[in-house]
């Protein structure tokens, strides 16, 4: 009964970022009026817990995703691995565990670390498990989903693998749904590719 109630859980948490859809900065918006307060952020590495200084992906494109172990989209780890060992001398791909869906990221940063290495070959940046979501979520995530500290975007991640996307500037460009792939169409042109 257990499994079947994690299941039907699981398929209303697809159905319901699977409904989500790609939002972009308006066109018009000047780009002094989206806050780059990125840089000024410092997150701790997930395996050594070294803080890293956001300024060192200045006049790069940035890709956030909040990642999971034990979700339906964890194989997209493969896919943005993939992506990150072709552009990340152009696009740098960051992870952030979080287990703020279905308990589906509940291992500690050391589990975490050792899953994304032995099933997935992980060598993009990946960072301490943070809520994304909810009271407690994480100031990052407050600038990625609060229009008022942004400029634009008012989306928070609905599910694990949500996209946002930051361009050269530090500003906030782009938010991708779930299923979105490295591959789609809409986001290869929001990156540039």
């Amino acid at each position: 009964m257990k499994k079947l109630f994690s299941f039907l859980l699981s398929v209303i948490g697809f159905i319901s970022c699977s409904s989500q859809s790609a939002r972009q900065r308006p066109a018009d918006m000047p780009s002094t009026t989206a806050s780059n307060a990125f840089y000024e952020f410092k997150m701790p590495e997930l395996e050594s817990g070294q803080m890293v200084d956001f300024t060192q992906y200045k006049g790069k494109k940035v890709v956030l995703l909040n990642v999971a172990s034990k979700c339906g989209y964890t194989p997209q780890y493969a896919d943005w691995e993939a992506f990150y060992k072709q552009h990340g001398d152009k696009v740098v791909v960051l992870g952030f565990p979080a287990n703020n869906f279905m308990g589906q990221e509940p291992g500690s940063n050391e589990d975490i670390a050792s899953f994304c290495s032995k099933n997935y070959g992980v060598s993009f940046p990946m960072f301490q498990k943070i809520s994304v979501k909810g009271d407690d979520t994480h100031p990052l995530y407050q600038w990625l989903s609060k229009k008022d500290k942004n400029g634009w975007n008012d989306q928070a991640p609905s599910w694990n693998f949500c996209k946002y996307v930051v361009n050269e500037k530090g500003e906030l460009v782009s938010f991708f749904p779930s299923g979105v792939k490295p591959d789609d169409a809409e986001f290869k042109k929001a990156v540039g590719l």
